[in-house]
Parts: structure tokens; sequence; C-alpha cells
């Protein structure tokens, strides 16, 4: 008998249910982020709305990405949790990485094996300099812009400091705003480690030390003890499109999956 039909005879007793969003993989809008708020929020509000779920458990694998996308997606989070009343767990799988982070964090308890990567509560920038290259080709790279900070970092030309003094700027500010979030969700549960907000990673064990996690301990035998042994797990996540899936976009998918390794071979796996 389905679950929906056995909430309407009042004798038979249903089974608690959590509703399972996965969010694996980088965190971005356009084919570069598999995350971001316009593909996962029609989920998270899907999940939260069918049924009566007991509670939202977020299956977490990301190394991070775009701050902005992981605060809109986070900002969701707690907008549904709130309004139905449920609690938010985290399951962290091999990492939950700096936007990876923000998004666990937006989580009432966060759990994690006991090799989980967790943490980098930083922001970076990263491009290249390609200037030498055309200058020994013979090439001359050529800007006009109307306003003297309309053009910046551009990698075909000799990097300037004062581009470079605007840029921390600018990640400074972001890189506040990651650190009240993480204060503001985790409270009092943070230690008070010089280190916490510098971009370090710690590993399961010594990250629930320091208040970044709550605990050990893997997704079902933790629902298990908060829910019951008869707990049901409701799953929802992203599907690739049919023509993604018969490789009409071989290409980019290859260039993308390329950018994700590297996010991922940031912290050793």
């Amino acid at each position: 008998m389905c679950e929906d039909m056995r909430r309407w005879i009042p004798f038979l007793k249903t089974p608690p249910t959590v509703a399972v969003v996965r969010l694996n993989g980088v965190i971005g809008a356009g084919p570069r982020g598999q995350l971001n708020d316009q593909t996962l929020g029609p989920i998270l509000e899907r999940a939260v709305r069918r049924g009566k779920p007991r509670a939202l458990v977020l299956e977490i694998n990301s190394p991070g990405g775009s701050p902005v996308q992981s605060a809109m997606i986070g900002s969701r989070i707690r907008r549904l949790a709130e309004e139905k009343e449920i609690p938010v767990l985290a399951f962290v799988e091999d990492v939950a990485a700096s936007g990876g982070y923000w998004l666990a964090a937006a989580a009432d308890e966060i759990y994690a094996d006991d090799n989980s990567i967790v943490g980098s509560i930083g922001v970076i920038s990263a491009g290249f300099g390609a200037h030498v290259f055309l200058s020994r080709q013979g090439l001359e790279r050529r800007v006009h812009t109307a306003g003297k900070s309309k053009s910046m970092l551009d990698p075909f030309k000799p990097e300037k400091p004062e581009d470079v003094q605007r840029l921390t700027a600018l990640l400074e500010q972001i890189h506040a705003s990651f650190i009240r979030h993480v204060k503001t969700r985790r409270g009092d549960k943070l230690e008070n480690v010089p280190e916490m907000f510098t971009g370090e990673v710690w590993i399961g064990r010594e990250a629930e030390k320091l208040g970044l996690i709550d605990g050990l301990g893997h997704m079902m035998p933790v629902l298990k003890e908060k829910f019951g042994k008869d707990v049901k797990l409701r799953r929802y996540g992203l599907r690739r499109p049919v023509w993604q899936r018969f490789g009409a976009t071989l290409a980019q998918d290859a260039l993308a999956g390329i950018e994700e390794r590297a996010e991922y071979a940031r912290f050793g796996i």
C-alpha cells in the first residue's frame, strides 16, 4: 500500500519519513556549476512540501564554488525549514569545503565521516597571465574603457598592484560575509581558534572538536537513532536533461568535468 494512501487510514501507523536532497558537485551558475539556486530551488521546495517529512536531510559532497549561489541556496534552506518548522540535518561525505561548508552550515546539525574534509572558510580568486606569451608572438593587447576602473586584472596585460589591491578588498568583504554566516549558524558551538577562518581545513574528528560539525556518523544510523528504526527516506536530486545524457554537449561536459576535478584536487581527493 502506498504511503499517501496509508496516511488516510487512521488505524494504520505511518512510519516517519524524511526528505533527502543530495548536494553533489561544484556550486555555481551555468555549465560549470552543478549546484545553483535556480536548479535546486524547485527540488528543495518539493522535498519539504510533499507529505509531512519529519526532517530535511542534506547529503553534501562539494568542494565549494560561487559564494553568491552558496548564500542563495543556504538562505532558501533556512526559509523552508522555518516555514515548515522542520529540522535540517547535513551529512558530509568526502568534502564540505568553502561553499560546500556554507551549505552544511545552513543545517541545524552537521555530521561527517571520520575522514571527511571540512572547513576552508575563506575566499579564492584564481586566474592566469599570458602577456609574456603574447609579446613573444608579436601580439599586442588593446583595451579601451570609459571609466578608469572598468578593466581589472586583464590576463593579457601585466598585473597592476592597484588591481590586486582592489580585488583583495572585494575578497575580504565576501570573506567577512562567510564568517558571519558560520558564526550565526554555529554560534556557541564554535571553539575560539585563530585558524578557524583562515581557509584551513580539518578532518572529521578534529572538525568535531572545533565545533564545525556536531558529530561523527553516517546518515542511516543517525536517522534511525533520531526517528526510529522504521524511518523512511524520500530522495530528491538533480537529473541531467535527456539531451545531455546522450552526449549532445560532450565537449562542454568534458571541460566542466576537468574544472570540477581541479576543485576537488585542491583537497587531495
